[in-house]
């Protein structure tokens, strides 16, 4: 019986989905109307995204146009992007809000650089689990004489390829989002 890593490939992916949303919330300097997706406002009695109550396009590339579709939600908005404090300066006029991204500084990089290690690490830690729970499968399996010794050594080298690959696509979105930053 060879064993079957569905599980453990989709697991995999999650982790890959929760890295990529994890580093396009980190600005690198660049407006980008994705590190407005986490934040919401109170918006008739519900919370609500503000790209489903304004749209928001890029006016240049450090600036954020957020025009919302009730003029009556400025100050909502203002106030829901002051608050999430992600380092963003927030304008408003009558027809909507600016948000300014601020200029990067050699520290600023330093410190994001440092973010996203920490969530690679987090990352790496997830796929470290997943690997721990199917090789104490193939041990179970093995035990139970569901599997001879010989297909859970190959399940165990074909596990580690699958970590290995796990492993190389982290690293390739954290050297890309590392570029991104030092580069803006």
């Amino acid at each position: 019986m060879t064993y079957q890593f569905n599980n453990l490939k989709d697991a995999f992916k999650e982790v890959e989905t929760w890295l990529a949303k994890e580093f396009s919330q980190i600005h690198t300097g660049k407006a980008s109307p994705i590190l407005l997706d986490s934040i919401t406002i109170d918006s008739y009695g519900a919370q609500m995204p503000v790209k489903n109550v304004a749209s928001v396009t890029i006016e240049d590339p450090r600036t954020l146009r957020i025009a919302p579709w009730d003029k009556t939600q400025i100050k909502a908005i203002e106030k829901s992007i002051i608050d999430a404090n992600i380092g963003l300066s927030v304008v408003s006029d009558s027809d909507g809000l600016r948000a300014i991204f601020p200029m990067m500084t050699g520290e600023n990089r330093a410190k994001l650089v440092k973010v996203l290690k920490e969530l690679l690490e987090e990352a790496r830690i997830r796929v470290r689990k997943e690997r721990e729970i199917v090789q104490n499968d193939i041990r179970d399996k093995q035990k139970d004489g569901e599997m001879t010794e010989d297909e859970a050594f190959k399940g165990k080298e074909e596990l580690q390829k699958h970590v290995d690959v796990a492993n190389g696509t982290l690293e390739a979105m954290f050297a890309k989002k590392e570029n991104d930053i030092m580069t803006v």
